[in-house]
Order: structure tokens, then sequence, then C-alpha cells
């Protein structure tokens, strides 16, 4: 489904992207207390909790819009704590997000096209990507349309598009699934393991629909109140009394 970037296989490899024993605070509350993460190159790794655990915080440090108290942030070994956003995204540290955040006014294919020029794309390549892009994720016939005028799940795909268009290593993204449908679900089921496969990119996946949480993820981490409640594989996780109560209830049996 997803073809590879051309030029990626020249990016040198980065096998994993770390948070270590970070803590954020919000004018005196503590939003983020001591949580590490990591996820590896070609891994999904579910982020789940109740509204308020965390989670966007985190991926707001982790893509350097949010600052620390202590912790840092690593990407291939490398501490990246002190980067801005714009360095990390152009060094593979890409993001979608919870609210839908087209480009109304443009077409579907420079909305694509945007995410090639942001990571210093020219013109002529960033438009040919995303073409591509649109192409392999059923899009090519609207890609003239403005996005404004697309249905609500066209534009959730635009806007995984256009960070695809980027060139991830690491793809964080925060609730991609808010508001689709099951049809549309199963679509970004697919979209988001042919990303995983095709570019070897680690995917964080924030979402509240446990079904597809499970049947998506390799692992997945609980926040609770800004702790990391628990971490493992989908069974841990289902079959965690602590996470049950916490979070899951009786829905993980269904899952």
């Amino acid at each position: 489904m997803m073809s590879t970037h051309p030029g990626e296989q020249h990016r040198p490899t980065v096998s994993s992207l770390e948070v270590d024993s970070v803590v954020v605070d919000f004018q005196g509350l503590r939003a983020i207390e001591d949580v590490s993460l990591t996820l590896r190159s070609g891994e999904i790794l579910g982020l789940i909790g109740p509204n308020g655990a965390g989670k966007t915080t985190l991926i707001n440090v982790l893509t350097g819009f949010q600052p620390v108290m202590k912790g840092s942030v690593q990407m291939g070994g490398v501490d990246i704590s002190d980067w801005k956003p714009h360095e990390r995204s152009r060094r593979g540290l890409v993001r979608t997000f919870q609210g839908v955040l087209p480009f109304a006014g443009l077409t579907a294919l420079e909305n694509v096209e945007a995410g090639g020029v942001a990571i210093g794309l020219g013109r002529r390549e960033a438009r040919a990507e995303a073409v591509r892009i649109l192409t392999d994720m059923g899009l090519s016939a609207k890609a003239d349309r403005q996005a404004g005028t697309l249905p609500f799940g066209e534009v959730r795909r635009i806007g995984i598009a256009r960070a695809i268009a980027m060139r991830p290593r690491f793809l964080l993204m925060d609730e991609p699934a808010a508001g689709l449908n099951d049809v549309e679900c199963s679509e970004l089921h697919n979209i988001i393991r042919g990303i995983a496969a095709r570019l070897n990119c680690g995917i964080l996946f924030i979402e509240h629909r446990m079904s597809l949480v499970f049947k998506l993820c390799d692992r997945v981490q609980v926040l609770q109140l800004g702790r990391t409640l628990a971490v493992g594989s989908t069974t841990q996780i289902r079959n965690d009394p602590n996470v049950r109560k916490a979070y899951l209830g009786e829905e993980a049996a269904a899952c």
C-alpha cells in the first residue's frame, strides 16, 4: 500500500525514541511525574489512560512544545531535549493533532505538499511525493478538491498523508480515530500498519477506542494521573487488574 520515500534509504537509521524520567509542572501542578517511554523503529506503541492522564502533554514533550523540569528526550541515543520543534520534525519526529488542522483553503494535494516543503524539499519534489502518497492512500481523486469541502474522514486521512510527506522516523498520533465510523477505523488500521511496515516508522498511538488499540498495537503503555501505571503487550494490559480498575473496566473483556 505505502511506497518507500525516495531518498529514504540514504537517511541514517535511528532505532529508538526515548523519554527518560520526565517531570512536567503546570504552575505548580504536577502533570507528568517521572515518566519514561521507549518507542522502537517499526513498532506501534499505544498510549492510553483517562482524560487528564498526561498523554497529550507527553507528546508535547516529545515534539518540543512543552519544556520539562527534569528528565530528557533522546532520539537514536542523542539528547534532543533542547531542540526546537522544527529541528525535531526535520529530523523525522512528526506528529498529527487531536483536532484536524487542514489548510482549509488549499487543495488536498497542496496540504500534503506542505508537509514536504516543511522539511526542506523543493516544490517539485514535494508535489511529486504528495501525488504518490495520495495515490497510495486512495485519495488521488480528491487531489484538486479544497480540503475544507471534504468529508471529515477524508480530512483525517489528508492530515496523516501530510505527516507521511514529512518522512517520519517516528510518528506521534493523537486520537486519529476520533469522530470516525467503523469502516473508516478499519481503513485507518490498514493505513497505520502500512506506515509502520513500509517506512519502518515507530508510531506512538494515543486512542480511546480500545478495540482499535488492542488490534493495532504491539505494546501498550498506560498513564494515570501523570504516572505510568503499566507497560506491556496488549494481552498483559487487557488482563492487568490495576489497569481494568483504573481505566478499562469491562470494556477490555469485549476487545
